[in-house]
């Protein structure tokens, strides 16, 4: 069975860019353009994973729906892919035991990045 990726951003073309990214990789693709679409999306759907925008309506829209998501699914893969380290200079590490408390993400990457980087990270969190 094909696995389910929900793709959740406030930018169009960025949103179009990945689900065809992702639908090269063999995946049924959801797409949401923000935290309250996909909240509404998720009411009734269970993805395989998610690759969540950080800053959506608000600044943390991304953590907030992370963290909503993880609480509904806590076995669903979450990746909040972000420029924010580019703009903001802000860096989070989810590794970090003080980060892992709030940020309910299995793994951050840097929007730009690249397709056969993507198709693995995702590989790996679905453990295909």
């Amino acid at each position: 069975m094909q696995k389910t990726v929900l793709i959740v951003d406030d930018d169009p073309d960025y949103l179009i860019i990945m689900r065809l990214k992702v639908q090269q990789f063999g995946f049924d693709v959801i797409t949401a353009e923000g935290q309250k679409e996909a909240e509404r999306i998720l009411e009734t759907l269970k993805p395989d994973l998610a690759i969540l925008d950080l800053m959506m309506e608000t600044e943390d829209s991304g953590f907030i729906l992370a963290y909503k998501m993880k609480r509904k699914y806590p076995d669903v893969p979450v990746i909040i892919a972000t420029a924010v380290t580019a703009e903001t200079g802000m860096s989070f590490d989810p590794s970090s035991e003080s980060d892992k408390e709030w940020i309910k993400a299995d793994l951050f990457l840097d929007k730009g990045i690249r397709t056969d980087q993507l198709q693995k990270e995702i590989k790996k969190l679905l453990k295909l």
